[in-house]
């Protein structure tokens, strides 16, 4: 069962993107010769989620956990295994050419590094108004450069900046061009893929600032991938968590924060440092035991039950599915599902003790 979206800021019920049990597995093949395939990557494995129109989406985890291939499958640039992605409710993997160009037309994409998204060798006019050339806007050269001068101010430019060539620039102005370029067509829906990660923490305010008053301002539905939870917070309507490729958990940002329900959740949460030194060095901490398993090989059952504090014998074989045990709060977690432990069924491990860090050390997600 999907999750379902929310009524968007129209009062529409149909979300404007619906991920339904999309898999991405990529093959690991062996042989110099003759190749043969002696595995797959399990990168996402079964997620689903829905946005609506106007909402801001988080999507975190840890580091290899399958985010930015979520990303890339939705932008087309890397197909799915199984499953569905439909864009108002067509499948985006069975349009024809004309309904693909208007889908990039409709969704764009902030990259992580303001700089390697830029073509080094193309001023910064010629990088916002690519999109109008490649797309066939009919438009000429002084309306396109009109456009691009008005783009770069709408994101905090002056217009004189389009003479620029991207090594002139800051990293907080080349990620506002990369701002400008994604919103030159008039997109229905915007991927920020760690789009603030890369800069310095004033600037991040800046920009996640910016994205608000755009997305107030025209109207804009965000997919945002972090691993700041601050940033995310503050951001987003919703936000849904992944662990190695799966779904643990998605609800409203604020109930998700203050009542989180999986236990990756909570030790996420957890991880988030105090701004009070002497606090956050005297509260105490869960760390997980363990490392992330590989997706070539994850463990059977719950993918998270060789790390979970409060596994019980079934996580090993059963796998979880996605419940809504709240009203528009959603887990993957029988433990959770059921609000306490039967009694015949104890843990399988006990759960680690709790730790605190020494000061200035805290754990927390990275990555992408």
């Amino acid at each position: 069962m999907t999750p379902t979206a929310p009524k968007g800021a129209g009062g529409a019920s149909t979300p404007i993107l619906e991920v339904r049990d999309l898999k991405v597995h990529f093959p690991v093949t062996k042989g110099a010769v003759l190749r043969r395939t002696i595995g797959h990557v399990k990168a996402v494995d079964g997620i689903s989620f829905a946005i609506a129109k106007g909402e801001v989406l988080g999507l975190v985890g840890e580091s290899g956990c399958g985010k930015t291939t979520v990303a890339r499958t939705i932008l087309k640039l890397v197909a799915p295994s199984a499953g569905q992605i439909l864009f108002d409710g067509q499948d985006i993997w069975t349009m024809n050419k004309a309904e693909e160009l208007g889908y990039r037309r409709r969704v764009q994409a902030i990259f992580q590094d303001p700089y390697s998204s830029l073509n080094p060798r193309m001023a910064v006019r010629e990088i916002v108004g690519e999109p109008y050339l490649i797309h066939e806007a009919g438009l000429g050269r002084v309306e396109i450069d009109r456009r691009v001068r008005r783009l770069l101010e709408m994101c905090g430019l002056p217009g004189r900046m389009a003479e620029r060539y991207p090594h002139e620039m800051s990293g907080g102005q080349r990620q506002r061009v990369g701002i400008a370029r994604a919103l030159a067509l008039n997109p229905d829906l915007i991927v920020c893929d760690e789009a603030v990660s890369a800069l310095d923490v004033s600037i991040q305010a800046q920009i996640i600032n910016l994205l608000q008053d755009l997305k107030d301002d025209l109207g804009l539905t965000y997919l945002f991938i972090g691993h700041d939870l601050s940033v995310v917070k503050h951001l987003c309507d919703r936000v849904a968590v992944m662990y190695l490729g799966k779904t643990a958990e998605l609800g409203d940002s604020e109930v998700l924060f203050d009542e989180p329900l999986h236990p990756y959740t909570v030790a996420l949460m957890e991880a988030i440092p105090v701004p009070d030194p002497e606090i956050e060095a005297a509260r105490p901490h869960q760390v997980l035991a363990g490392e992330i398993p590989s997706p070539l090989n994850p463990p059977g059952g719950c993918v998270f039950h060789t790390r979970c504090p409060i596994a019980i014998p079934r996580c090993r074989e059963d796998v979880p599915r996605l419940e809504e045990i709240r009203p528009g709060h959603w887990a993957a977690c029988p433990v959770a599902a059921s609000g306490r432990v039967d009694p015949c069924e104890l843990p399988l491990a006990a759960p680690p003790p709790t730790q605190i860090p020494p000061a200035g050390i805290t754990a927390g997600p990275t990555g992408r």
